[in-house]
C-alpha cells in the first residue's frame, strides 16, 4: 500500500518550483486575474496523465516504448534533444530556488548570492545521496512529509490573509493577459502547474507502486483528480499571497518580500510558517526531479539501443541513470548567477511547450488499433485537441504581440 498516490508524487514534483515561484511572480505582476490559467493548467495535466496511464496499463509498456515502436527512433532522439537542455534549465531553477528558500529561513551567510550557491549546492548534494542510497519507499516517505508541510503551510497562509471573492471569481473567467511579459508569465503559469516533462514519470511511479492492468484505470483517475485539485488550490493560494507585491526579480526578492509582508500582517510566526512551507515545496520538487528525470533519460537510451528492458524499479541501478543524475545535480550550478525570476520564467515557458507535443503523441497512440478498448473517447480527444488549440493561440499571440 503506498503512502501517497503516484499522482500526488508527480504533482508535487512540479509544484515546488513551478507553482510556488511562477505563481508568486505572476501574482505579484498580474494579480488574481489569471486564476483561470491555474485551473486550465491543472485540467490539462489531468487529461495528459490520464491518457498516459491508459496507454501503460493497456500495453504494459512505457510511453517511450510506444513512441519508439509506433512512431520511430527519430522521435526518441528528438525527445532526448529536448530533455537534455530542459534538465539543465530545470536543474538550475531548482538549485537556485533551494538556495533562496534556505537562505530566507536561515539568513546566513550575509551575501545572498553566496548563500544561494552554498545552500542550493548542499540541497542538491543531499537529494542526490538520498536518491542513490534509498529506494522508492524512502523517496515516497520523504515526499509525503514535504507534500503535507507545503500544502498545509501555504493554504493556511492564504486563508489567514483573506481573499477578495469577487476578484477571484473574475479571475476564473479566461481573458487575454496582454502581450510581452504578461503573456510569458501566463503561459509559464500554465506550464508550471503540476510539472511539464515530469508528467511522464507518472507511468514509472504507478509501476513502482504495483499498479498494472486495466482494472487500475479508475484508481489512477481518482488519484490524478485528487492530485491536480490539490495542485490548483496550491497555485491559487500562491497567487493570493503574492498579489499586490512588487517583486524586482533579484535572486531573493520573491521569498524575502513575501516574508516581509507576512511578518507585518501575520507576525513572525506566520511568516516563518510560510517560509517553511515554501522550503518544503521546493525541496520536494528538487527531490522528485532528481529521482525521476534520470529515469526518463535511462529509459529513452535503452529504448534506442533496443536492449533488454529493465523495469522501472531497476532503472535507478543503471550507470546511465546514475551518471545523468550526477551531471544534472552539478552542471546547472553554472547558471546560478542568472536572476531567479529569469531562470524561473525560462524554465516554465520552456517546459510548457512540451505539453502540446505530448498531446499529439497521445492522440496518435491511444487509438483502438493500438490499445483496444482503452482508446481515447470523444471527450478525451476533444480535450487533447483543446491543449493544441490553446498553445497554437499562445504561439500566434506571442508572434503578433
Amino acid at each position: 500500500m503506498t503512502i501517497v498516490g503516484p499522482g500526488l508524487l508527480v504533482a508535487a514534483t512540479g509544484v515546488g518550483a513551478g507553482d510556488l515561484a511562477t505563481a508568486g511572480f505572476a501574482g505579484s505582476k498580474l494579480g488574481v486575474i489569471v486564476l483561470w490559467a491555474i485551473v486550465l493548467g491543472a485540467a490539462m495535466k489531468f487529461v495528459l496523465n490520464e491518457g498516459l496511464a491508459r496507454w501503460q496499463l493497456a500495453t504494459d509498456t512505457t510511453l517511450l516504448d510506444g513512441v519508439r515502436s509506433r512512431i520511430g527512433p527519430w522521435a526518441i532522439i528528438v525527445f532526448l534533444v529536448y530533455l537534455i537542455p530542459f534538465s539543465f534549465v530545470v536543474g538550475g531553477a531548482l538549485i537556485s530556488a533551494t538556495g533562496v528558500a534556505t537562505y530566507s529561513i536561515i539568513g546566513w551567510p550575509g551575501d545572498p548570492d553566496v548563500a544561494k550557491l552554498l545552500w542550493g549546492g548542499i540541497g542538491s548534494l543531499l537529494a542526490t545521496i538520498l536518491v542513490l542510497s534509498g529506494g522508492f519507499k524512502v523517496f515516497e516517505r520523504v515526499m509525503a512529509a514535504g507534500i503535507a508541510i507545503m500544502f498545509l503551510a501555504v493554504l493556511w497562509t492564504a486563508m489567514r490573509l483573506g481573499v477578495d471573492a469577487e476578484a477571484m471569481l473574475r479571475g476564473l473567467v479566461p481573458s487575454h493577459p496582454g502581450g510581452g511579459e504578461p503573456l510569458d508569465w501566463t503561459i509559464g503559469l500554465i506550464g508550471g502547474v503540476g510539472g511539464t516533462v515530469t508528467v511522464l514519470c507518472y507511468g514509472y511511479w504507478i509501476k513502482q507502486a504495483g499498479r498494472s492492468g486495466m482494472g487500475e484505470v479508475r484508481a489512477c483517475r481518482l488519484d490524478l483528480a485528487v492530485a491536480y485539485i490539490a495542485t490548483a488550490l496550491f497555485g491559487v493560494a500562491m497567487l493570493v499571497i503574492a498579489s499586490g507585491i512588487q517583486i524586482d526579480g533579484t535572486g531573493t526578492g520573491l521569498l524575502i518580500k513575501l516574508s516581509a509582508r507576512l511578518h507585518e500582517t501575520l507576525g513572525p510566526t506566520g511568516a516563518m510558517i510560510f517560509l517553511v512551507g515554501a522550503w518544503a515545496a521546493i525541496a520536494s520538487s528538487l527531490l522528485g526531479v532528481w529521482q525521476s528525470v534520470p529515469m526518463l533519460f535511462a529509459d529513452a537510451c535503452q529504448t534506442l539501443r533496443r536492449c533488454e528492458r529493465r523495469p522501472a524499479d531497476q532503472l535507478p541501478r543503471t550507470w546511465t541513470y546514475r551518471i545523468f543524475l550526477l551531471l544534472m545535480a552539478s552542471l546547472p550550478m553554472f547558471q546560478a548567477g542568472l536572476g531567479f525570476a529569469t531562470v524561473q520564467r525560462a524554465y516554465a515557458i520552456f517546459g510548457a511547450f512540451f505539453l502540446p507535443l505530448l498531446a499529439i503523441v497521445l492522440l496518435f497512440l491511444n487509438r483502438r488499433r493500438f490499445i483496444g478498448q482503452a482508446f481515447n473517447r470523444p471527450w478525451t480527444s476533444l480535450a487533447l485537441l483543446g491543449v493544441l488549440a490553446f498553445f497554437g493561440w499562445a504561439g500566434v499571440a506571442k508572434i503578433l504581440g
